[in-house]
């Protein structure tokens, strides 16, 4: 018997017999004093199991107030969707800069790998057999993050030095922060701009300088957030969309077609095994590396537009290679 057989047990015999004396335990669990022991100050300290022993009736039960919901012992293992976020909230913790939120870091991380901890395998365990991967994670200064923080938790506007790099430019901007978004293994603030007089997302990299004003930011409804910000395919989105149409190869749908690409999506497989996927964007520049990774596998059926814009990108690599 494991030990994750050995707690389900226990919390059974308590739950069935409200007092269970220790010989009762050692005969039904087979193990030594010493392991249940063991599984005892395990279940006590790590799952935060009530369980007392009781002097008058000489056995173990469970603690019980007046009003209290009967303790249910927790899961003991974790589907693939809950160990992958514990896993990334671990490493998005562990890579953060030195000095971003570093106080409450490290209660956090105790708390997420007590949570892996608590079934058969332990913690380092997991992570070596199980390995999240950040690819792309741009870099950036450790003080803008922290002033966001500050400011987007204490309500105020920031002024900040923003680089553009389609224009190679810098600007003065006034924005007031609205949440912060974790995307593709980077940082993105969602704010309102001043300038522009509008909602805007910022790539956090791209900020060479800011400071706390002390001018009240602006609030914006989430509803409005979602509408304006969440709308379109990829993470520079707006509320004015219109819908791509494209056609993956029966080869590539294999694996596309298990892919969520937006929550709005519409999919169908047409005659020949052609893959077909409608989803609704605004600005076409993240659509378009997405759609050219993917080389002759996919076409795009409609709008026009977008078409065209996928053909430019691959006439200009065609004419880089040209000579080769």
């Amino acid at each position: 018997m494991d030990r994750t057989e050995r707690f389900h047990l226990i919390d059974q015999m308590l739950c069935n017999q409200r007092v269970v004396t220790r010989d009762q335990f050692l005969d039904a669990l087979e193990v030594s004093p010493a392991t249940f022991k063991r599984d005892l100050e395990y279940l006590r300290d790590r799952l935060a199991a009530p369980i007392i022993w009781d002097r008058e009736q000489r056995g173990y039960c469970y603690q019980q107030g007046d009003g209290d919901a009967p303790f249910q012992l927790p899961g003991l293992w974790f589907n693939t969707s809950e160990i992958q976020a514990l896993l990334t909230m671990d490493a998005l913790l562990e890579n953060l800069q030195p000095g971003v939120l570093s106080n409450h870091i490290e209660p956090l991380r105790s708390r997420i790998r007590m949570l892996l901890d608590d079934g058969d395998h332990s913690v380092d365990e997991i992570s070596r057999r199980i390995r999240i991967i950040p690819l792309a994670a741009k870099a950036y200064r450790s003080e803008n993050f922290q002033g966001l923080c500050q400011a987007l938790l204490s309500r105020k506007c920031v002024d900040m030095t923003y680089y553009s790099r389609p224009t190679d430019s810098s600007s003065e901007r006034r924005v007031s922060p609205q949440r912060l978004i974790y995307y593709r293994d980077n940082w993105y603030l969602d704010a309102w701009c001043h300038l522009r007089n509008g909602l805007r997302s910022f790539s956090i990299d791209a900020i060479q300088a800011l400071q706390i004003t002390g001018e009240p930011s602006i609030e914006v409804d989430e509803a409005e957030l979602n509408r304006e910000l969440e709308s379109g395919y990829g993470i520079f989105s707006g509320a004015r969309t219109r819908e791509a149409v494209l056609r993956f190869s029966p080869q590539l749908a294999r694996w596309v077609s298990r892919e969520t690409w937006h929550p709005d999506q519409q999919s169908e497989f047409d005659g020949e095994g052609y893959y077909i996927l409608r989803l609704p964007y605004s600005q076409d520049t993240e659509l378009v590396m997405d759609i050219l990774k993917h080389a002759a596998e996919v076409e795009v059926l409609a709008p026009p537009e977008l078409r065209v814009r996928v053909k430019q990108r691959i006439d200009a690599m065609q004419a880089l290679y040209a000579e080769a």
